[in-house]
């Protein structure tokens, strides 16, 4: 069985013991947390989309690491005007891992 989560913005297929990346969230590692935002599920033959949710499906996931990306660097330059600007910038993400779907 799996399911179509929207987390923050983000449309996430996910089964059984995925691990996944999203935007972090206002939780603590180890913490568990249930989606209720899912758009479809699928168990076979038996699919169900939703317009645009569906009700009853929830995703429970635990947390498993709150970290921050790779730094990416931001360089500007103007020839000839002595002008550079350099700039980086490390996103938050929230590490899950789905525990179960249910409904």
């Amino acid at each position: 069985m799996f399911a179509v989560v929207e987390i923050a913005g983000q449309q996430f297929k996910v089964e059984k013991g995925t691990k996944f990346d999203t935007q972090k969230l206002p939780a603590k590692e180890g913490e568990k947390v249930s989606f209720r935002t899912v758009l479809l599920t699928a168990d076979g033959a038996n699919v169900k989309i939703g317009e645009p949710y569906l009700e009853g499906p929830v995703v429970d996931c635990k947390i498993i690491e709150q970290f921050k990306t790779d730094k990416v660097r931001v360089f500007k330059k103007k020839a000839k005007k002595r002008y550079m600007r350099n700039k980086g910038h490390r996103q938050n993400l929230t590490k899950l891992e789905v525990v179960g779907i249910s409904g």
